[in-house]
């Protein structure tokens, strides 16, 4: 006679009925029950995305008294303020995931004043000439852009309906980045070299924007929780081998040249060859340590310290 299976207890068969949804393609929303991996899973996914966008903003709002011409004043300031939107937008829905533990947008921004939540690595970087501004359009949002589509049909509804809003105006971002990339190719000898310092000084902070390869990418579905529940559909080394595909010969047709004398494409594997970056200074950065995280990090401090009084105000208040 078959052994008999013990009954499902109420969370087993919660879970098993989330991950139906999950297979089937439905998407999961606010107010849904989901497993508590899923939930944290998302709260530090979004929670670092939206302060990504809101840090991102940083390295460009140093441009905007110092771009060349009105016009390009007009655009950088717009590019800001949309970044600061898009902070905004995903701190939101953020929050509501974070309702069940009780807590509020404020407290990811402690969470970030006090390391505990980070924000992605290029935004630690220094932009340091006109050519940095372009080339973050161009390269750093480029590069968000692959990313962020990869989770325009992301299981949770919330997340993806907020991406699909914000890659649109992304890919603004990035045409306004190539267009200044371009000016400057097109420009004086000295213009061009702006561009090729740097490609020279992003470049390996690019490859480290889309984090490091799982240890057996074959089976990353299997080890990444946003994978398995359809977060999203790509690991980092495949998002990294479609940067390059895309960008690679951008650079090259405009005269540029890439800082990897190793780079080139496998015809039989199919990818892309590169010399691996330094994922030390991955694990650097992730402490506060990078070139401006500091700075960066007290003007944040700062500014919320001297905003206190709008937030009081805008309280609700006890009866």
């Amino acid at each position: 006679m078959a052994e008999m299976l013990p009954a499902m207890t109420d969370e087993e068969e919660k879970l098993r009925q989330f991950e139906l949804r999950i297979a089937n393609g439905e998407k999961i929303e606010a107010d849904d029950w989901m497993p508590d991996i899923y939930r944290n899973t998302l709260i530090k996914l979004i929670s670092m995305h939206g302060i990504s966008e809101i840090m991102g903003a940083l390295p460009e709002k140093e441009w905007v008294p110092k771009a060349p011409t009105l016009q390009r004043k007009l655009g950088i300031m717009a590019k800001v303020q949309d970044e600061m939107g898009h902070g905004q937008l995903l701190l939101r829905v953020a929050e509501d995931l974070m309702k069940p533990y009780g807590k509020k947008r404020d407290d990811i921004l402690q969470d970030l004043f006090n390391g505990d939540l980070k924000f992605h690595n290029v935004f630690h970087m220094e932009a340091k000439s006109w050519g940095d501004a372009g080339l973050i359009g161009w390269l750093v949002d480029g590069a968000a852009i692959i990313t962020q589509t990869d989770m325009l049909g992301a299981s949770y509804g919330p997340y993806g309906r907020a991406l699909q809003r914000i890659c649109a105006e992304e890919v603004f971002h990035a045409q306004h980045g190539e267009a200044i990339i371009m000016a400057l190719a097109e420009g004086t000898d000295e213009q061009r070299k702006m561009v090729q310092n740097a490609i020279d000084y992003w470049w390996e902070s690019l490859l480290l924007f889309f984090g490091p390869p799982s240890k057996n990418e074959v089976g990353a579905s299997k080890q990444d929780i946003t994978i398995k529940y359809r977060i999203r559909t790509k690991t980092n080394e495949e998002l990294r081998q479609s940067f390059l595909t895309k960008y690679v010969k951008r650079i090259r047709s405009l005269g540029f040249t890439i800082p990897d004398e190793t780079l080139r494409f496998d015809e039989e594997t199919g990818k892309w060859i590169y010399k691996q970056p330094d994922w030390m200074k991955l694990k650097q950065i992730a402490k506060n340590e990078g070139p401006k995280s500091q700075e960066r990090l007290n003007l944040r401090r700062s500014s919320y310290k001297a905003n206190q009084w709008v937030r009081e105000a805008l309280a609700p208040k006890a009866n």
